[in-house]
């Protein structure tokens, strides 16, 4: 078998099969092979471009989409601390809007006790049901309900601007009180001339003494009610409650008369009975059941006040409502809602 031979130009080897390689002159041989050599040389640079350049692209690629995916993670990251910094933002307000309005509907209850003006005690009712049904609708809105919570914004609102006005028309009132004050004592000072000025005059006191019984009434303030569960501990729930609490001040009154005072609570239950078992007191001609009572030593200061009622029935959750008693008046009423 002949030997095989390899002819060697520049840059690759050339293998020859062909037995009769010596037909070839020398000179074809090599032009045949350089040409070709050079061929295959730039066909594998090309080869090995292409493949660097494709790992480069792919490794750019990689490198762009984990970029853009810790972009994403972060933005999003961001984006979600300041959902939930504005979730809190957004409940303060509303728990706020909630006081406001709690602390209107106390102001109402507290003006009816200090006016005697049928017209304008009536107003102040309506206004304080609307105040109240506001904060109910409030209750039911959702912090994050941005349409809802701007509309009771704008009622609460309105309903201090009405509350304003009132406190205005009430003041105007004392003002009128203090003038008949005036009045009455020039009217004593001048008692002896007439008997005319004399019949005039009493008909004027009778109206100032029955301006000062108002001023002199008592005035329930601070109301809380609170359930108390075996451990004497505020209770979440109605049912757990073994103990109910109800605490109060008696407020400030210089032109009340000092002495020993009863007390008498009464807790209305949300399906309308009253949380019995203590008795019954006359109030506007008519007796009425009180859950509690409680002897008291007023003396024209300030005065806070604590009574308990054992639970002996099952209670349900919803709204009770907490009335205060004294001297024939209701001096503080207040409603609280249990879920």
């Amino acid at each position: 078998m002949a030997k095989r031979k390899f002819y060697f130009v520049p840059f690759f080897p050339i293998y020859l099969k062909n037995k009769n390689v010596n037909h070839f002159s020398g000179s074809k041989i090599l032009a045949i092979s350089a040409k070709t050599c050079i061929f295959a040389h730039y066909i594998l640079i090309l080869k090995e471009i292409m493949k660097t350049f494709k790992t480069t692209a792919i490794i750019l690629l990689l490198l762009l989409l984990a970029g853009v995916a810790t972009w994403l993670f972060i933005n999003l990251q961001q984006q979600k601390q300041a959902n939930e910094e504005m979730q809190e933002l957004a409940e303060l307000d509303k728990q706020e809007m909630e006081n406001e309005y709690e602390r209107f509907t106390l102001q109402y209850s507290e003006m009816m006790t200090q006016i005697n003006n049928d017209s304008i005690v009536a107003q102040l009712t309506q206004e304080q049901l609307r105040t109240q049904q506001l904060l109910e609708e409030l209750k039911q809105v959702k912090a994050n309900d941005a349409r809802e919570i701007t509309r009771l914004k704008k009622e609460l609102a309105t309903v201090r601007e009405v509350l304003r006005s009132y406190i205005r028309q009430v003041d105007s009132l004392n003002q009128v009180n203090e003038t008949l004050r005036n009045e009455n004592t020039q009217i004593r000072s001048e008692l002896a001339q007439t008997t005319r000025e004399k019949a005039g005059l009493q008909n004027e006191k009778a109206t100032l003494s029955e301006k000062v019984a108002i001023a002199a009434q008592l005035d329930a303030t601070a109301i809380s009610m609170t359930p108390l569960n075996k451990r004497n501990k505020a209770a979440k729930h109605m049912k757990d409650a073994k103990q109910i609490q109800v605490s109060f001040t008696i407020a400030k009154n210089v032109t009340a008369a000092g002495g020993q005072r009863t007390v008498y609570v009464r807790i209305q239950t949300p399906s309308g009975t009253v949380l019995g078992g203590g008795g019954t007191f006359l109030y506007e001609n008519r007796n009425l059941e009180y859950s509690m009572r409680k002897a008291i030593e007023y003396a024209g200061e300030e005065l806070p006040v604590v009574t308990y009622w054992n639970v002996n029935e099952f209670l349900d959750d919803g709204e009770y409502h907490v009335s205060i008693f004294a001297d024939g008046n209701m001096i503080g009423s207040r409603k609280f809602s249990f879920k």
